[in-house]
């Protein structure tokens, strides 16, 4: 009787509602990552888009996980995280689509440092051109280099030489969720995500907790992926928006000191007090009332195989 052989990544997928373009994803890990044992896991946030009966149809290979509520991003990869048995997790949007073998790569980064905790690939747009995917450590000051460094981007003039800063693996603070591969120890051993993140922010935490324990943070334009971008969040967008500063309010609360929490309410009550003023749109006073009412959580999701 042979051994069955290890598994060497778990590629987890969270999915909801995303017939559109689930199958292109699937479809390019079955054609182009080869390595000798991966698995598949999409965890499905209760679809109602035929998406359930897409995956067991279409791809009987892949394990699925179904969820009777839509619990968020964070708290969907870490089911899929409970039962995956990889020595390390590919964490991917479902709006992603591989155009290379990554694998080897990956592990070989992670193999060459015991420090490296997480790694993020290179992402491009569809059409090729680059999209950035690394963030500074978010504060007052790192949300504005962020935000600068977009906007640069969009500027002639300053895009090739913002490509040029990311020809090159290097360490940084925060890597995006759309394609995150780590350690599956150390998901574990931080508990995963923190599940009172719904969505956004919640990678952010991820990096700087893995930080707080020693581990570095590295991205690597050596493979990349194609990724599409917003698309699940296209669909509820006045909804994401709220989402967004709730995330945003909770992960200061959590990460950040007591001078920039004031700072951070100071303006989101004037910006958008202003915006209900003027335009009487309801998702401006929800969030004015958010101001008072997101707290700080100390509930972690324990992780166990």
């Amino acid at each position: 009787m042979t051994r069955k052989q290890p598994i060497a990544v778990s590629i987890i997928l969270v999915n909801y509602n995303g017939s559109e373009v689930l199958p292109d994803c699937l479809n390019s890990i079955k054609k182009l990552i080869d390595i000798p044992a991966y698995e598949i896991i999409v965890v499905d946030n209760a679809s109602s888009d035929g998406s359930l009966e897409l995956i067991v149809e279409n791809f009987p290979e892949v394990s699925l996980i179904r969820q009777a509520t839509n619990r968020g991003f964070g708290a969907g990869n870490n089911a899929g995280a409970k039962v995956a048995n990889g020595e390390f997790l590919l964490l991917l949007n479902t709006d992603t689509i591989v155009i290379s073998n990554i694998l080897p790569h990956l592990i070989e980064l992670m193999q060459a440092d015991l420090q490296v905790g997480i790694i993020g690939p290179k992402l491009l747009n569809p059409d090729g051109t680059l999209q950035i995917s690394v963030s500074p450590a978010l504060g007052i000051k790192g949300e504005y280099q962020a935000r600068r460094l977009h906007r640069d981007y969009q500027n002639i003039s300053q895009k090739n030489l913002i490509e040029q800063k990311f020809q090159e693996i290097q360490e940084v603070d925060i890597v995006v969720g759309a394609a995150c591969f780590m350690r599956s120890s150390l998901f574990h051993k931080l508990g995963g995500f923190d599940e009172n993140f719904f969505m956004y922010f919640e990678e952010s935490d991820l990096c700087q907790r893995a930080q707080y324990q020693g581990y570095k943070i590295i991205y690597t334009p050596h493979v990349s992926l194609i990724h599409l971008k917003g698309y699940s969040i296209q669909k509820a967008a006045n909804i994401m928006a709220i989402e967004y500063r709730r995330s945003q309010i909770y992960y200061y609360q959590k990460h950040r000191p007591f001078w920039e929490n004031i700072l951070l309410r100071i303006y989101l009550f004037y910006k958008f007090f202003g915006e209900f003023i003027t335009t009487t749109n309801p998702n401006s006073l929800k969030i004015i009332i958010l101001l008072f009412t997101v707290k700080k959580s100390t509930i972690q999701t324990p992780m166990s195989n």
